[in-house]
């Protein structure tokens, strides 16, 4: 997060999309109906939403890829690893000059028509690629002129950072004139000509040493999609939950000047630090073996962590989407996606079956009543309902774990998350992020937790 609002990676991210949704040719439509009254929606309303959400994680999807050298394999948590490999490719780190040889494999989803006709479209997965291997997801879409983009590379990611693995990376400067891939984000260049993304295949690469019998295992690969209507303000939603989840309670401010080389602790880490309250909610623990890097003299190291493991080396900070996502799955038992919510329903229906939520908003201070600073990008996690509809969030942009807790009024929050345009402090119009949220859950859900997902369009 960035208090001050001052251009960053994410700013120019946020503001190529709000200029993807300006003009839109698809008519703005109703919000998601609200809660039941309990927090329990029907996951078979008939509402309307702006998100396609589409992921391969069953044996059967995995068998309906075109494989090159990869193989599907069944069990609990089925995914698809390297068979015998299609070939050797050297690949240059741009982050550590070296170039070396890996064996590779591929596998390519079937084409995937977006219920959504979208102007971007964010990947995200869960993987184990233990040392020596890595993987690459890219993404070929059919726009609806019926012409193809190129392949464009959302992410090259491993779970480590040692001698034997890449530098984990998204890739500057793709484009073909009608759309571009900024950090994480797939976006069409200038929306109001009506032109949106009509489908799409993604693509996973897995890399290992050459010799070596080591593989990544993918066990969730997917895409949101999504055209959200443009937006300075969004309706109001009636309140239908008070509960409040027990989530542990963690400051980004406390690591302010920790590790330069992960972006300098502070303000930068509120990411990481959403992540890592989550995926401790859900039981995930480190070793001290892995914290055993981190100084002695630091609270939380497990925080410092999550920061170094979700450190995109191009994008030069730990706010990458996909990144975040993926590092929580390599936990044991949990699964971590990227996607859009359309309501504070929405959120009340994920926290009544026991699921927090992490959610980006840009906002003004004088938008959002007992923050006390105003940000350009900002993470924080949703925990619960007051009886009155108002929302609680872990708000890692505090001084210390005990103020973390905070209290936000229902109206403000939801705008200033929901919507896709604003001013900021100059009086300028800037972008909102229209929802975009973080969901760690199990690996294998209870049936309400399953029922709660399918209903925010995530199965």
């Amino acid at each position: 997060m960035s208090r001050a609002e001052q251009p960053s990676r994410r700013t120019v991210l946020a503001a190529a999309v709000a200029a993807a949704v300006a003009g839109s040719a698809i008519p703005a439509t109703a919000e998601a109906a609200p809660g039941t009254g309990t927090g329990g929606a029907d996951p078979d309303r008939a509402t309307a939403r702006h998100v396609d959400y589409r992921a391969w994680t069953t044996f059967r999807d995995w068998r309906c890829g075109t494989v090159q050298g990869a193989r599907p394999v069944a069990g609990a948590r089925p995914g698809v690893v390297i068979g015998a490999p299609a070939g050797t490719a050297d690949y240059t780190d741009p982050h550590t000059g070296r170039t070396t040889a890996w064996e590779y494999a591929t596998w390519t989803s079937p084409v995937h028509r977006l219920a959504v006709p979208s102007t971007e479209v964010i990947a995200s997965w869960n993987a184990h690629t233990p040392s020596g291997t890595w993987l690459q997801v890219e993404l070929k879409g059919t726009y609806s002129d019926g012409t193809d983009t190129p392949w464009y590379v959302m992410g090259r990611w491993a779970a480590g950072d040692g001698d034997q693995d890449i530098r984990r990376t998204s890739v500057d400067d793709q484009g073909d004139g009608k759309s571009s891939v900024w950090t994480d984000t797939f976006a069409i260049d200038d929306a109001s000509t009506g032109l949106r993304l009509a489908s799409y295949r993604l693509r996973l690469t897995l890399h290992r040493r050459p010799g070596t019998r080591a593989t990544p295992t993918v066990w969730r690969l997917g895409a949101m999609g999504s055209d959200v209507p443009d937006r300075f303000t969004v309706p109001a939603s009636t309140p239908g939950l008070a509960q409040e989840l027990r989530v542990p309670r963690y400051s980004q401010e406390i690591h302010k000047g920790q590790y330069p080389e992960y972006d300098n602790g502070g303000e930068a880490w509120c990411s990481p630090t959403s992540s890592q309250m989550i995926i401790e909610y859900w039981g995930g623990r480190l070793t001290e073996e892995q914290l055993a890097w981190v100084d002695p003299s630091y609270a939380d190291p497990q925080v410092c962590h999550a920061a170094r493991y979700t450190y995109d080396y191009q994008y030069a900070g730990c706010g990458n989407w996909p990144f975040n996502a993926a590092y929580a799955a390599t936990f044991k038992g949990l699964q971590g996606v990227v996607t859009r919510l359309g309501s504070l329903s929405d959120l009340e229906t994920l926290i009544a079956a026991g699921i927090p939520a992490i959610t980006s908003q840009s906002f003004l201070e004088k938008e959002l009543t007992g923050a006390g600073y105003g940000t350009s990008g900002h993470l924080m996690t949703v925990i619960g309902f007051t009886a009155d509809g108002d929302v609680i969030a872990n708000d890692p942009a505090s001084d210390d774990n005990e103020a973390v807790r905070r209290v936000y009024k229902r109206r403000e929050w939801e705008n200033i998350w929901l919507r896709t345009k604003r001013y900021n402090a100059a009086g300028k119009v800037a972008s909102g992020t229209g929802g975009v949220c973080y969901l760690y859950f199990p690996a294998h859900p209870s049936p309400r937790q399953r029922k709660a997902l399918a209903a925010v369009g995530v199965r």
